[in-house]
């Protein structure tokens, strides 16, 4: 689908102005983006995240010229909605990409990997939503609140975090930066959501089935789901005691952060929510860190939002950041059994902020 609008113009002082339609992939600073459209490709585009991803295109306004929506064969020729336009989905085949600036990508680690390298050697910017790419060297893993400066240094991919990551991140990060993170300790109750479309509606048909009392086989989550909490199913690591998920959150921080001063210990939990994840984060400091001082900085720190209502034992639930983009803080207290720690809870989308929005986010600094 081709929406009006001219192609991406770069300007640069030392060369003639051109229109070049492709996004040049250097770190010279000199060159200046004026972006007038942006011909946009979304790579799982029937998923969870692709819908959201069409959604929050649409609420940014961000500058598409052309959408070209992609998936598997069995996809493709179904068509999905995008300010009320019907488009058709294609099929992704390694030609998909040309002539196209932007690949939104959330359709799996294995899709990713085969295609993003045609996507890139075509010439658009691939901003990754799996796990593929998030620990190569020389691909930036980026949080725009926190490290928006690591996205120039792209060799045509972009990697988004993990969700969990990112919802932990936010509000930790500029405590940091403010008072100095020894440690992290995360539990973690994860929606749905996380597991796409096709888990949220498994919950919704298995709960119905075990309220009236039928038998379901899950094809989805590996465990009885609704009314039920398991640890993560993500593959568990023997040799290190932990889950990949888990890992994820370890490793990921370290490289966002850029710094192993901050250890990361996690214990992720997969909940019968449909969409949300909630985390009790347990911070130890380099110093004293009062429950006000700490909050005074949350306040103003972006992407994060305090709500909580003390007095009425009210603290952020999964219902309340559902459809939202903040992570929501509260619950903020002293931890009477170590010195130098606060334990606090937080409630982010898991699909909005840990997922689509982050991409678009990062879409945003390069094009717009």
């Amino acid at each position: 689908m081709v929406f009006a609008g001219a192609a991406v113009q770069r300007l640069d002082s030392k060369i003639d102005h051109n229109v070049t339609g492709k996004v040049p992939q250097t770190r010279d600073s000199s060159y200046l983006y004026v972006t007038m459209s942006v011909r946009v490709a979304i790579m799982g585009a029937t998923g969870a995240v692709g819908a959201e991803l069409l959604s929050i295109l649409a609420e940014r306004k961000f500058p598409i010229g052309s959408l070209r929506l992609l998936a598997s064969k069995r996809s493709a020729g179904t068509t999905l909605e995008y300010q009320g336009e019907q488009i058709k989905v294609e099929e992704l085949t390694h030609g998909s990409f040309e002539g196209i600036d932007l690949v939104l990508a959330s359709a799996g680690g294995s899709i990713s990997a085969e295609f993003a390298p045609s996507a890139v050697k075509a010439g658009a910017v691939v901003v990754d939503n799996t796990s593929k790419f998030r620990m190569t060297d020389g691909v930036p893993l980026v949080i725009p609140e926190i490290n928006a400066n690591r996205i120039k240094d792209h060799n045509g991919i972009i990697a988004n975090p993990n969700c969990s990551t990112i919802i932990m991140a936010l509000p930790v990060f500029p405590l940091h930066k403010a008072f100095g993170v020894k440690r992290v300790h995360a539990c973690t109750y994860q929606a749905a959501s996380g597991a796409g479309a096709r888990a949220m509606e498994e919950l919704k048909q298995e709960t119905a089935a075990v309220l009236e009392g039928k038998p379901f086989q899950p094809t989805v989550i590996p465990f009885p789901y609704a009314f039920n909490v398991f640890p993560h199913n993500a593959p568990w690591l023997p040799d290190l005691g932990y889950n990949e998920e888990e890992l994820k959150m370890v490793k990921e921080t370290a490289k966002i952060f850029e710094t192993d001063s901050v250890k990361v210990h996690a214990t992720c939990v997969r909940v019968p929510v449909l969409r949300a994840h909630s985390e009790a984060l347990n911070v130890e400091f380099e110093r004293e860190v009062s429950v006000e001082e700490a909050m005074e900085v949350l306040r103003t720190a972006p992407g994060v939002r305090i709500l909580e209502e003390p007095d009425k034992n009210r603290w952020p639930m999964p219902l309340d950041a559902s459809g939202t983009d903040p992570v929501l803080v509260g619950r903020m207290r002293k931890d009477k059994s170590q010195k130098n720690t606060l334990d606090f809870w937080v409630v982010g989308d898991q699909i909005r902020k840990g997922a689509a929005l982050n991409a678009v986010q990062i879409a945003e600094k390069l094009f717009v």
